[in-house]
């Protein structure tokens, strides 16, 4: 091989070690993809999957079409997407069941420190990683996106740590639709919870649920009653007025039933943020899932707008 052939291989070799990595803490790796070129101009973006889930969700949709991830790393940014500790091709521990809200925080707070400054991008249970982490690491984080995005623990009421009281309020959309689950086993995730609160819209492609329901994961215990706020454990930040130097977008649809817009707009002014009720953009029928959802490129072309309209 001449020494032209072998310069090219070697580049290319380097190229395609670096598609997926790992990072993370060191009691927490984490397995991210990497999509896009560095250095094209725009501020890198991390995809954060919620609770139950892994980056797949970002990746493709569940009836094949290119994810959000594609549709940033086409607008000229270099993706990140990780899977959380103990999800997908991330390490689980033995004691997955117990896995906190601040353990996967602290493990995407590695990897916003390794190619940040970063806008961060959000979804349901990692929106309170989100807060915390930008209290935490400012300088890591540009800007963040949170779509359908759990509020930090300050704005959550205490709810009791007991099974049988949580129960009764499991239809109480204003509180999130809350669970308790007991924490000696991880929690897997039934297909009538999926098709209730997370592919319940008429924008989900139904033809595929079988397609995303093999996607789904088990999901740490812990992890889901700290997202309710369950004996007050949920993952409070210090002073919200420290976010204000971020840029913050707030997206929901109408057809969530855990993100009915109260709740997340009172999130929104929480935080500082601008919130954008999808039907006010002429966008409806939207649920819990829009990156899945049969419209999910034009959600993914309004965030985009927006990033490049705060020079994100």
């Amino acid at each position: 091989m001449d020494q032209a052939g072998a310069t090219g291989r070697q580049a290319l070799s380097r190229a395609l070690q670096r598609q997926c990595f790992y990072s993370g803490s060191d009691a927490h790796p984490i397995y991210v993809d990497r999509l896009g070129a560095a250095g094209a101009g725009r501020l890198p973006i991390v995809l954060v999957h919620g609770g139950g889930h892994t980056g797949a969700c970002y990746l493709t949709t569940p009836d094949g079409r290119p994810g959000w991830a594609h549709a940033f790393a086409a607008s000229g940014r270099e993706v990140f997407v990780p899977d959380w500790p103990g999800h997908g091709r991330s390490p689980m521990r033995p004691d997955f069941a117990t896995l906190s809200t601040v353990e996967i925080a602290t493990a995407l707070m590695r990897l916003l420190d390794e190619v940040g400054p970063a806008v961060l991008l959000v979804h349901s249970a990692s929106g309170p990683m989100a807060w915390w982490i930008a209290e935490q690491a400012p300088r890591a984080v540009a800007g963040i996106v949170g779509v359908a995005p759990g509020g930090p623990a300050n704005l959550l009421p205490v709810l009791p740590d007991d099974a049988e009281a949580v129960a009764k309020l499991k239809d109480d959309e204003s509180l999130g639709c809350p669970v308790r689950v007991e924490e000696d086993k991880p929690l897997f995730i039934p297909p009538e919870f999926m098709r209730a609160y997370w592919a319940n819209s008429e924008r989900f492609p139904k033809q595929a649920f079988e397609a995303y329901r093999r996607s789904i994961v088990p999901e740490s215990a812990r992890l889901m009653n700290e997202r309710f706020n369950i004996g007050g454990k949920g993952l409070r930040i210090g002073d919200p007025v420290g976010l204000s130097a971020h840029p913050i977008l707030i997206v929901t649809g109408d057809t969530d039933p855990r993100h009915p817009r109260a709740v997340d707009e009172a999130t929104a002014r929480y935080l500082g943020a601008e919130f954008v009720w999808l039907p006010e953009r002429g966008i409806t029928g939207n649920g819990h899932m829009p990156m899945c959802e049969d419209n999910s490129d034009e959600i993914a072309a309004l965030i985009v707008a927006w990033l490049e309209a705060k020079g994100l």
